[in-house]
């Protein structure tokens, strides 16, 4: 069974004015679907061929020359977990068991918020920000490019795109803009709290 390009889990124009429908075109419709070609053109006829994309990523993770697989699997994976991250009316504090969780790792809200945007602020270059479950502890880590906290042993709860592409044409080079857009207004909560389960 091929990998395939899932739905967005919104209408494309749901996370507006926040994030642009003409955004979420160039997005999901052109990056994301480029990398879930790619890797079914890499993986045809290996013995990595209709297996999950989690069991893709795990079995190349760290081979320098499987390292084409690795990218496109980990961002195929990436971008599906990133949609699902947000929500329309979305952000603002936690509510359930993420909310507790965050008070009790980072002490309140506002230090998880100034440490998650520091994250994607500090990543040089493209990558993710990510909230982590890392035994048994919620974390902030950063990956950059394709790398995703699975390869690290680390169960991600939430992340935030920091590639160009993921904010530029509503933000330009405003980084921190977007990150303050994406904590007051996208985030969703419901996904980090299923995740955590």
């Amino acid at each position: 069974m091929a990998i395939e390009l899932p739905d967005l889990p919104f209408a494309s124009d749901a996370l507006e004015p926040h994030i642009s429908a003409n955004t979420l075109s160039f997005h999901h419709g052109k990056h994301h679907a480029a990398y879930v070609t790619n890797l079914n053109n890499l993986i045809k006829d290996t013995d990595l061929e209709g297996k999950s994309l989690e069991d893709i990523i795990m079995a190349v993770a760290g081979d320098a020359d499987k390292a084409g697989i690795f990218n496109n699997a980990a961002q195929v994976w990436n971008h599906t977990f990133y949609w699902n991250s947000m929500k329309p009316g979305g952000g603002g504090e936690p509510t359930g068991a993420i909310a507790a969780k965050i008070a009790e790792d980072f002490g309140s809200y506002e230090e998880f918020a100034k440490q998650f945007t520091a994250a994607g602020m500090t990543q040089f270059g493209s990558g993710w920000a990510w909230l982590v479950l890392d035994g048994g502890k919620l974390k902030i880590t950063k990956t950059p490019n394709a790398d995703l906290p699975m390869a690290h042993g680390q169960k991600a709860i939430l992340t935030a795109d920091v590639w160009e592409h993921a904010y530029y044409l509503d933000f330009q080079n405003r980084r921190p803009d977007y990150l303050a857009a994406f904590l007051a207004n996208l985030v969703n909560w419901d996904f980090a709290n299923a995740n955590l389960g």
